[in-house]
């Protein structure tokens, strides 16, 4: 206390000056409009970029909430494109309750979990993904994985609020893909390597392929919508002794930057496997 009365007395004169000068100031502006409109004009600026600022920052920690906001429409509107459901024979009758679409007689096909990402290996021969959503949020085996830009793997195991994703960066897995220009179909796979940049298959070359054409997901399988994107071509390699071309293909996903992805589930997929495990056996 007494360090703080010896301060004042030390700067009485200044601290009055500055009262005084303030007191001046007030009426100066009160009594000129001049002044007046001077000063409301830096008021005005100075207060508009404190608002600015606070609204940044307030923007800032509101981006989480905002990004699920984003990834769950992402989902709700995937589920409505017509990758999502498929029309039946128009000779025949077909009544599957909620599954009906509309007067078309269009069923829905494949529905959209969106997850988020809590775990993700890309510097392995055999990469990984953990999602935080289980079986408990309705995930099941098999469902495929998709990004923003494009495909990203499938679902092998599932704990009640956790899945554990195959990533196409992994040795084992193989995905069904297509040129988009021709439709010829073939299988794509990662040889271990780098992590941007994958190989599709089988390609006749037949096929007009180029660098640059968009390759997709076929109608062969069962994880993922046709349509969805892989990749596209980087590089057009072909053995001379065979009639087919290797593509080397950039991944549309870039898996260093994935933070969301959406699960793919295929509705009527266990009707087809049912079906296909009953197919007889050659003897």
């Amino acid at each position: 206390m007494r360090n703080i009365i010896a301060f004042i007395r030390q700067f009485f004169n200044f601290f009055l000056f500055l009262v005084l000068m303030g007191i001046s100031l007030g009426i100066l502006i009160n009594y000129n409009q001049t002044y007046q409109a001077v000063f409301s004009n830096i008021a005005n600026e100075a207060t508009g970029k404190v608002g600015a600022q606070y609204n940044s920052v307030e923007y800032y920690f509101r981006l989480k909430k905002t990004n699920e906001a984003l990834v769950a429409e992402n989902a709700e509107l995937r589920g409505l494109l017509k990758q999502s459901f498929e029309g039946p024979d128009t000779s025949s009758v077909i009544k599957i309750d909620s599954l009906l679409k509309d007067t078309l007689g269009r069923v829905r096909k494949f529905q959209f979990l969106s997850a988020k990402v809590v775990n993700n290996d890309i510097s392995d021969q055999n990469n990984y993904i953990t999602l935080y959503r289980g079986s408990k949020q309705g995930v099941t085996t098999d469902m495929g994985v998709i990004g923003p830009q494009g495909i990203v793997g499938r679902v092998i195991l599932v704990s009640n609020n956790y899945c554990r994703v195959m990533s196409l960066l992994n040795r084992n897995t193989k995905v069904s893909a297509m040129t988009k220009n021709g439709f010829y179909t073939g299988l794509a796979d990662w040889d271990g390597k780098d992590p941007r940049y994958i190989t599709l298959h089988n390609i006749p070359k037949s096929a007009k392929v180029k660098i640059g054409d968009s390759i997709l997901t076929s109608n062969l399988s069962g994880s993922f919508p046709p349509g969805i994107m892989v990749g596209t071509v980087a590089a057009i390699q072909g053995d001379p002794g065979s009639g087919f071309y290797e593509l080397k293909i950039k991944t549309s996903t870039d898996f260093y930057s994935l933070q969301y992805a959406y699960l793919v589930d295929n509705v009527i997929w266990a009707e087809q496997k049912q079906l296909e495990a009953k197919t007889p056996k050659e003897k």
